[in-house]
């Protein structure tokens, strides 16, 4: 299923952002969170001690930052499009341009890694990768991201 919006709003997409590292970016997903009615700087604090954990950041120049929240109702998307790639201690050693954040009730388990796994298996997809990084606006890559698979085959 290539349908993610029941992890993503419109209004948390986001293209060209600025983050000159990891701590300016996690920053920028504090806000993100914040305008989405998530606390943010709670969000900020469990993404940065997840990823003392290890790398969230899997190749490609892509990173899923994860955390799990208290009260938080379902599992929740951010996408962020930076300006300039980062580097973010990658797998692969690449620096980061793509940011998909995945925030989970704290008793979410199967469905934290269920939601993951969907993410991380779309987020793979090289084709799918330079759409989004040649997408125009938030709305083309809010689009690219709830086309039903019929579409996206088309």
């Amino acid at each position: 299923m290539h349908d993610f919006s029941d992890l993503l709003r419109p209004e948390a997409v986001y293209k060209d952002v600025a983050a000159a590292h990891k701590k300016a970016l996690f920053a920028q997903l504090a806000t993100a969170a914040d305008a989405i009615g998530l606390d943010g700087r709670l969000t900020a604090e469990r993404l940065a001690a997840r990823e003392k954990i290890g790398s969230t950041g899997f190749g490609g120049g892509v990173a899923i930052p994860h955390a799990r929240l208290p009260d938080l109702p379902a599992v929740t998307g951010v996408f962020m499009r930076l300006a300039q790639p980062i580097e973010f201690e990658a797998v692969d050693d690449l620096p980061v341009d793509l940011v998909f954040m995945l925030v989970s009730p704290v008793d979410a388990g199967a469905e934290h890694l269920k939601a993951l796994a969907r993410v991380s298996r779309r987020l793979r997809d090289r084709t799918f990768l330079a759409k989004l990084r040649g997408a125009g606006s938030p709305d083309a890559l809010y689009a690219l991201f709830t086309a039903d698979a019929a579409r996206d085959a088309a």
